[in-house]
This record gives C-alpha cells, sequence and structure tokens, in this order.
C-alpha cells in the first residue's frame, strides 16, 4: 500500500458506517468513500437499462461496460456514471431491494475492488462498506468493525425513510460466496447500540491515535 492512510470501517446495515465515517473524515481531513453507494449505483443502472438482476452473466456484461470515473469533490469521492451522480436514485426501495443480489456477484466484487482500491489515489481515506478490512485494503492497520443491536439497526433504517429488510441483507452479505460479510482479522470491534455518532466517532478517531503512535 502507498504511504497513504486507509481507516477501513467495515460492518452490516445501519451499523453507523456511514454516518461515522463522515464525520471521523470531515475531522481529520481525509476523503470519504462510501463503496455501498458504488454497489448501488451499478443496482440503479441495471434496473434503468433493464438488465436482468437474476442473470449474474447479464449484470457482469453491464458492469464491464458501462461508462464511469471516480471523482473526489469536497473531500467526497464518487463514482460517476457518464459523469453523473445519481445521489437520490440510489437510495430509492427499488435499487435497495436488488443491490445485495448485484453485489455479489463475483465478477463485480472484482471490478469494484480495482475501483476501491483506486480512491487512495485521492489521499488518506476513511472507507466504509462491508469488505475493506478484510479484502479492499486487508494490509491497513487501521480497521474497525461496527455493529448494534438488530432493533436498533432496524430503527435507524426506518428513521432514514429505507425500506430493507435487514435480516434478510444480513443474511445475504455474510454467505455470499465473493468476499462475504465478516470481521476482518486484526479488526477493533465497536457496538454503538447505546451510542452517540459523536461518541463512536471519538472512539474510532482515538484509536487511530493510539495506533500510529505504535
Amino acid at each position: 500500500m502507498s504511504a497513504h492512510i486507509v481507516i477501513a470501517i467495515d460492518g452490516p446495515s445501519a451499523s453507523g458506517k456511514s454516518t461515522n465515517a463522515k464525520i471521523i473524515a470531515r475531522q481529520l481531513g481525509y476523503s470519504y468513500v462510501d463503496t455501498g453507494a458504488m454497489y448501488r449505483t451499478l443496482a440503479w443502472h441495471c434496473l434503468e437499462h433493464g438488465i436482468d438482476t437474476a442473470d449474474e452473466g447479464a449484470i457482469s456484461n453491464h458492469c464491464a461496460n458501462w461508462n464511469t470515473e471516480l471523482a473526489c469533490e469536497d473531500c467526497d469521492v464518487r463514482l460517476l456514471v457518464d459523469g453523473y451522480f445519481p445521489k437520490t436514485e440510489i437510495r430509492t426501495a427499488e435499487t435497495s431491494t436488488v443491490v445485495s443480489v448485484v453485489a455479489a456477484v463475483p465478477f463485480v466484487r472484482d471490478w469494484m475492488k480495482a475501483r476501491q482500491r483506486d480512491c487512495i489515489q485521492f489521499g488518506n481515506l476513511v472507507m466504509e462498506g462491508r469488505d475493506i478490512g478484510s479484502n479492499i485494503f486487508p494490509e491497513t492497520p487501521f480497521k474497525f468493525y461496527l455493529d448494534a443491536s438488530p432493533e436498533e439497526r432496524q430503527s435507524r433504517r426506518d428513521s432514514d425513510g429505507i425500506e430493507e429488510n435487514l435480516a434478510t441483507r444480513d443474511q445475504r452479505d455474510s454467505t455470499r460466496q465473493a468476499a462475504p460479510l465478516i470481521i476482518p482479522e486484526g479488526a477493533i470491534l465497536i457496538n454503538n447500540s447505546c451510542e452517540t455518532p459523536d461518541q463512536t466517532s471519538t472512539r474510532i478517531i482515538s484509536e487511530v491515535d493510539k495506533l500510529r503512535g505504535a
């Protein structure tokens, strides 16, 4: 890995990854990468182009040929499609329904891994997802795995207005063949069920400081 720092934040849906990663990136002045948004972008694009999301071959072919580029705006790294970032479209119930299916395709995992590792071009990163510490940047010493109780996670998802069956999503993510959701080796586990985002992000930054000073 380059001299740049990568803080890897993994965990299941609604475990606080995005909220805390954004806070940490802002406080440290690092670039923020939401890898889940990249998979959602592909899922949305497949739906927009009538791709059969039950057909792994069709998904793989579409992923191999869509027109994308990485861009960093205000320290937020995004995957653009034809120069456009579908910020609202990727958060719809329709996209949420198929994203875990699209993300389980082995070709898609490999394609995304290459793009996500390319994000290092933007400098120090706070990258969140489901396989960052285990698959994308396994060499980074800054690994964290966030979790919360099922009830708390579902409450968070409902509050965000996102319709998603978390139990189904968890099962798909943890049992997929390619880069399943696991606790990365060496990761610091944080259950934030009873914490505010500021409390959790403060804990993570403190651990990062300890690791950097070790």
